[in-house]
């Protein structure tokens, strides 16, 4: 007699046994394939979002110190570095060749220079050695065999332990340096790091070379703008004189001038032509060259020498306006005559005074078909200085011309007796009072000119 059979249910077949195993529940859902992929995705936006934001600030510099400081700071928070370096060298020798330090001092960098430069990762990296290409590891410093004896007291001083240097180079630009941060501690950037770097490094290699052209630029027409001017500064008895010229960042058309004349006469001229950058500076060249001329031939006449320096102008250059001022003086007899065109007045300043010289009032050259304005004498006391100016002092205040022209008066009050009888001391205490915070931080571009002149 056969077993019974049990029964069939739908979905079950009696004849395979139930496991006695009962499978562990589950804790957490598995991710769905897609999770992955977008903390990838997430994690390459934000990547680029912070590239994005460096580059962004690194395009917002015009100087290149700005621009170096920015890309030290970048670098270092790229690589989590605390300290770092940054040389410019122009593989072109063009220059200018300059260092930059983050969170290093001017003796550390002294005994950074002690190190052989073939002994450091940096140097290897401004010589543009095989491998250096994609930066140079250097995760533990005091690890590492045949480190240079001085390399290692150099970083035992400075208190570094690792290093990561980068060059700075591309197809357009060539290689113009490199950079090095610097670790507390064995460590070394990780991969990920080290690409965003150089990514970074791609974009302020070309950025930087566009600034260093533009400073090569800067400092030619500085240097076409200094030859233009007196080389010296004649010697007339009975007169002591002092320049100070300052050239703004485009180069401008500010001048001045100290011509010596017959029977020991002494012509001081300043002025400014319009505009900035080669053609200002261009002008300006021309203008002192007219004035120097129509001086030796009719110097004791100011007006007539502006005079013809506005028919120069309208002949020359009839869209271009100008500013000047021409003084004859004669110094034993302690006389000054002056005229202006559109310029600042001088200033007399002695023991006793400090006030500006009434002139008449006039316009610019070149803004009149026929310019003419009368002459004024003045005669300053034996130990007073005559102090000449461009606008461009009172420009680069940033005030209102009022409240500049206030500010030049009180800053030649200032001076202290005892440097009022050195023309070049007051020239400098003036420029310093003016523009405390120095020219290269202002954001004008005008150019300053300071002319004293010491009666004795």
């Amino acid at each position: 007699m056969s077993a019974p059979h049990l029964p069939k249910v739908a979905g079950i077949d009696p004849e395979v046994p139930v496991s006695t195993h009962t499978a562990a529940p589950l804790t957490e859902v598995p991710s769905p394939p897609g999770a992955f992929i977008q903390d990838r995705l997430a994690g390459w936006v934000s990547d680029l979002t912070t590239l994005h934001e460096l580059t962004e600030r690194l395009a917002g510099t015009s100087t290149l110190d700005d621009a170096m400081n920015e890309l030290l700071h970048a670098g270092a928070a790229l690589v989590g570095a605390r300290r770092g370096l940054l040389v410019l060298e122009p593989a072109n020798g063009g220059g200018p060749a300059t260092t930059r330090a983050l969170g290093l001092g001017r003796a550390d960098l002294g005994h950074l220079e002690t190190v052989p430069r073939a002994a450091t990762a940096l140097g290897r990296a401004l010589d543009g050695l095989p491998g250096t290409t994609n930066g140079i590891t250097s995760p533990d410093l005091f690890g590492e065999e045949g480190l240079d004896p001085r390399h290692r007291e150099v970083a035992v001083r400075l208190g570094y332990a690792a290093s990561y240097a980068l060059p700075l180079s591309s197809e357009g630009a060539g290689r113009i340096g490199a950079a090095l941060w610097l670790y507390d501690e064995p460590a070394e950037p990780a991969q990920k790091q080290r690409h965003l770097a150089g990514l970074y490094a791609r974009y302020a290699t070309e950025h930087l070379a566009r600034l260093i052209e533009l400073e090569r630029a800067r400092a030619d027409v500085a240097a076409v703008a200094e030859e233009l001017l007196p080389s010296r500064l004649p010697r007339v008895p009975g007169v002591r004189l002092a320049a100070r010229h300052r050239t703004g960042p485009r180069g401008g058309g500010d001048w001045y001038d100290a011509l010596p004349l017959p029977d020991r006469t002494l012509g001081l001229a300043v002025g400014s032509a319009g505009g900035s950058g080669p053609s200002a500076v261009a002008a300006m060249g021309r203008l002192r060259a007219g004035l120097r001329a129509y001086a030796v031939m009719e110097g004791e006449d100011p007006v007539a020498v502006l005079s013809d320096l506005e028919l120069l102008l309208r002949l020359t250059e009839p869209a271009r306006t100008a500013t000047a001022l021409f003084a004859y003086c004669e110094p034993a007899a302690r006389k000054v005559v002056l005229a202006g065109a559109g310029h600042t007045p001088p200033l007399v300043l002695g023991d006793r005074r400090c006030e500006f010289v009434e002139t008449a009032l006039s316009a610019p050259l070149g803004m009149l078909a026929c310019w003419e304005a009368p002459s004024v004498e003045f005669s300053p006391a034996p130990g007073e200085t005559v102090l000449l100016c461009t606008d461009g002092l009172l420009r680069r205040t940033g005030d209102p011309m009022d409240r500049a022209f206030a500010r030049l008066h009180s800053a030649a009050a200032s001076v202290p007796k005892a440097e009022r009888h050195d023309p070049a001391a007051v020239a400098d205490h003036v420029l310093r009072a003016m523009l405390p915070d120095g020219l290269d931080r202002s954001d004008s571009a005008e150019d300053v000119v300071i002319l004293a002149a010491h009666f004795e």
